[in-house]
């Protein structure tokens, strides 16, 4: 078994991670983060470092917590089992078994019985009724009329046809019953735990109903392995009784009938395992922080402190600390000095802070926010739009959701850099302006000093620097307060060997366009 706070070693596969999230009503969330903000903040990253569940089920109930902030804070109780999975082992390490049963590749489709049109008979399945029935006569009758065994091969031709025909249905939901029922044998065991029992004290109810319907999907035999002579002869002959009195596809319609209109109970159940795995695994990823805060997520316009934040997936991130009340945060600096990892460190705190109540930072308090972003933008070729276009469309998007649902939080890394200076700068402006309306908060980088002179009255300045020397450049990584004063691009060209009348000529330019702006 993993030890608690580790890392887990595993093989994410997204595509079956996402399942649950993709097909899951969200119109009662706050909001649900979109694949593009996904992009942007490295979701993925974010999801393998703090996922630390053992079961399936609560890998994809994590991941739908992670990317849909839920219209209320997190509660009291969940705070209480996290601490309960942190304090206590003997109770941690039976949980964790008990879910680690769940952890079987073919978990991964148990959504679909409760979020998936399931398979309904054929029109002539009626036939099918009619078969068995005639099976079961001709038995009896070839008992006194040995006739009619002539009769029962014809029948019998007919149902081995239909049978295996009907093998393609059951193929189709052989990973997803099995797992049903186990994952409904756990909640059983789990929920006779009183701690965890809070977190649905009405489960019992959907238990029972999926309890009621296991003897049929035993009787599918969906994940039998028979091995030996013995157990292959009794095999043949529970087969050629299935295919007799047509059982599975008898059997097998009958269980979806009664599934489809068990959605709600097995969603339950689903959510029970979710929900413990989920709040394991954020009992574990705090363990193995070196420390984080639960933050203080407030409603309406309040300032936005953070002391000692930092971002989780940069090793040895260096930390820093920031406090505005009213304004938005516009930062200056060169490449590579930090500006776009802190926007990131800001928007993965606040939707880590609305989703699991843990922050990376020592203190975080925030107005709750919704989240946008455009930091990874690329040319889309496939629908022939170029960068600056993708750019125009992505920044539309927020001015409409900046008006419509404050308040928001707004992440931009370059604004308009598609585009020529003197238009980047007036758009730029115009744009930033306009988002910081309403109580919404921008962080937002650029390397034109003029927007930062433009909006010194609206934006709070901050700027991330380096250390040029000789031979050398070293970046600190720390927020200062203020914009950018010393311009260092061109000597970090000198010192990696650019021509010496490139140099020169770069830095007459420069002075040249200080002078004459």
């Amino acid at each position: 078994m993993r030890e608690f706070g580790q890392l887990k070693e595993d093989a994410w596969d997204f595509d079956q991670i996402e399942r649950y999230f993709r097909k899951k009503d969200h119109s009662g969330d706050y909001q649900v983060l979109s694949d593009r903000t996904c992009d942007d903040l490295d979701f993925r990253e974010l999801f393998e470092f703090a996922d630390r569940t053992n079961s399936r089920a609560g890998q994809q109930y994590l991941y739908n917590q992670l990317r849909s902030i839920p219209a209320g804070h997190s509660d009291t109780m969940d705070e209480e089992l996290i601490e309960r999975f942190t304090s206590d082992e003997e109770f941690r390490t039976s949980v964790q078994s008990k879910l680690g049963r769940l952890n079987n590749r073919e978990a991964y489709y148990i959504p679909t019985l409760f979020q998936d049109e399931l398979l309904h008979p054929p029109k002539w399945f009626f036939m099918v009724r009619i078969l068995a029935m005639a099976s079961l006569a001709s038995l009896i009758l070839m008992i006194f009329y040995p006739i009619v065994f002539l009769f029962t091969m014809g029948i019998l031709i007919v149902n081995l046809v239909i049978h295996y025909r009907n093998k393609r249905n059951i193929d189709e939901y052989a990973e997803s019953l099995p797992q049903l029922l186990r994952m409904n044998r756990i909640a059983k065991d789990l929920y006779k735990i009183d701690a965890l029992k809070k977190i649905n004290p009405g489960l019992s109810a959907s238990i029972e109903v999926l309890d009621k319907v296991r003897n049929r999907m035993t009787m599918v035999s969906l994940e039998s392995k028979l091995q030996g002579d013995i157990q292959v002869i009794a095999w043949l002959m529970l087969e050629l009784f299935k295919i007799l009195f047509l059982l599975e596809p008898l059997l097998l319609f009958g269980i979806l009938k009664q599934l489809d209109t068990k959605r709600k109970e097995i969603e339950s159940v689903f959510i029970f395992i979710g929900k413990i795995d989920a709040l394991h695994s954020v009992a574990s990823l705090r363990k193995g922080l070196d420390h984080f805060c639960k933050p203080s997520v407030n409603t309406g316009r309040s300032a936005l402190t953070a002391a000692g934040i930092y971002h989780p997936l940069i090793k040895n991130c260096v930390p820093n600390d920031i406090s505005i009340s009213e304004k938005s945060v516009l930062l200056t600096g060169s490449n590579m000095s930090g500006k776009t990892s802190f926007i990131r460190t800001i928007g993965i705190n606040v939707i880590t802070g609305m989703t699991m109540n843990t922050c990376f930072a020592d203190r975080f308090s925030f107005p709750r926010m919704r989240v946008y972003s455009a930091i990874r933008i690329s040319d889309d070729l496939l629908n022939n739009k170029s960068y600056y276009f993708e750019e125009v469309l992505t920044i539309r998007e927020m001015i409409t959701n900046s008006t419509i649902r404050p308040p928001s939080l707004f992440l931009l890394d370059e604004i308009f850099k598609g585009t020529n200076t003197i238009e980047r700068i007036a758009a730029g402006k115009a744009v930033l302006s306009y988002l910081a309306k309403a109580g919404n908060r921008v962080f937002v980088s650029t390397h034109d000093i003029e927007i930062a002179d433009l909006l010194n009255s609206e934006y709070e300045l901050y700027h991330f620097s380096e250390t040029v020397d000789h031979q050398t450049v070293d970046f600190d990584f720390l927020l200062k307060p203020g914009k950018l004063k010393n311009r260092n691009a061109i000597r970090i060209l000198e010192l990696n060997d650019y021509p010496t009348s490139i140099i020169e000529e770069a830095m007459q330019l420069t002075e040249m366009m200080e002078l004459n702006p």
